[in-house]
């Protein structure tokens, strides 16, 4: 219960993410020092881990998917991780901690399968300077900071890390919300916007004017429609389709002139399509009966679908469930916020975001990246 109500207090960040950023100077730390980053390609760090997955078949069976990393990899992936940290204070040390090395091993390592990683530490709010806050009694320090540390990171990456290469950016949560304001500012309209395969931004909201797939968050850079299009945002934010989330959603969110932009991992052209989800394997029973799982990671084909879903007060990514009859596999998902017992519908499923979709968006950067380089 304890690590459950630290991860719903980490969701608050989107109030404190899309605060408005000051232009002040980003060199804050350096960032051309090895040590001030979590991952770094061709580095032994937070990112090289064990991946191996067991697939879980609708009747039960199981067999093993075994991870294996591309160190030639053509692209690079740029990643900012979600609020994490449990350090005291408003804003995170540096320091590489238990936390940011699991946010990693569930949300960044596996793309290591197709592109170069790069994610950089950052001074990020912390769960008590949150805390803090909506209590409103907030702590001294300075809630931009961890955004100015990352504009540092890409900025040090573009000049001296990237030579040359195309770059996927993947953020989720306050990572999403520092990446969409580095890209508005530091990309969108730029030359460097040439290296862009696509920015990958989950657990927020993205805005585009309604019918419209550019225009609001960034002026230059669309949503994408297949799985060929590069230069362009996946994004989007994760319900049950049932229940569906109430109107007060804290995700997926439309403004009132303009609408959060879904775009469907599963199916790019905005059908319903499957998930290919990976879950952590632990305190989960998976198989009925119990059969032993000794891969961190398991994977359920079939099991969940996905599409995008608009109304009046959200546009966002609905999840169906798929049970099979015999129940030899888990009819259902974790991943629901419940605090004493109470269910949380309008966090929705934020907390498995990457989870649900990693499969699909490892061969949504795959296809993207043959048409970079043909390009």
């Amino acid at each position: 219960m304890k690590t459950t109500r630290r991860l719903i207090i980490a969701l608050i960040l989107t109030v404190v993410g899309t605060a408005k950023m000051q232009d002040v100077p980003a060199a804050l730390i350096d960032y051309a020092n090895d040590a001030n980053w979590l991952c770094l390609s061709g580095h032994q760090d937070a990112c090289p881990v064990n991946l191996d997955t067991t697939v879980i078949a609708a009747d039960g069976s199981t067999t093993k998917e075994t991870f294996h990393a591309d160190p030639n990899a053509p692209i690079d992936c740029f990643y900012v991780y979600p609020t994490v940290s449990k350090d005291s204070g408003l804003n995170a040390s540096m320091t590489v901690e238990p936390e940011e090395r699991n946010v990693v091993l569930n949300q960044f390592a596996r793309f290591a399968s197709v592109c170069r990683l790069y994610a950089p530490m950052y001074r990020q709010v912390t769960l008590a300077g949150l805390r803090a806050r909506l209590t409103g009694t907030p702590m001294p320090g300075d809630i931009t900071l961890g955004y100015r540390d990352v504009v540092s990171a890409w900025n040090e990456y573009v000049a001296h890390r990237n030579k040359g290469r195309g770059v996927v950016l993947i953020g989720h949560s306050q990572g999403s919300n520092v990446l969409i304001p580095l890209i508005a500012r530091e990309i969108d309209g730029k030359p460097v916007q040439s290296k862009l395969i696509s920015a990958i931004l989950m657990g927020t909201s993205v805005q585009v004017p309604k019918g419209a797939d550019v225009g609001g968050s960034f002026k230059n850079i669309p949503v994408c429609h297949t799985a060929h299009q590069i230069g362009c945002v996946v994004t989007f934010s994760s319900y049950r389709a049932d229940p569906p989330p109430p109107t007060n959603g804290r995700f997926a969110a439309n403004q009132p002139s303009t609408v959060a932009a879904c775009v469907n991992p599963a199916s790019l052209s905005g059908d319903s399509g499957q998930l290919k989800s990976y879950f952590p394997s632990g305190n989960f029973g998976w198989t009925s009966p119990l059969k032993p799982i000794d891969t961190p990671f398991v994977s359920t084909p079939g099991l969940l679908s996905a599409e995008c879903v608009a109304t009046e007060y959200l546009n966002y990514l609905a999840i169906t469930v798929h049970p099979t009859p015999d129940g030899h596999r888990a009819n259902q998902i974790p991943g629901d916020l419940v605090i004493n017992g109470a269910l949380l519908r309008d966090w929705g499923l934020h907390l498995i975001d990457v989870n649900l979709t990693m499969g699909n968006l490892l061969e949504i950067v795959k296809d993207q990246t043959k048409s970079y380089l043909a390009r």
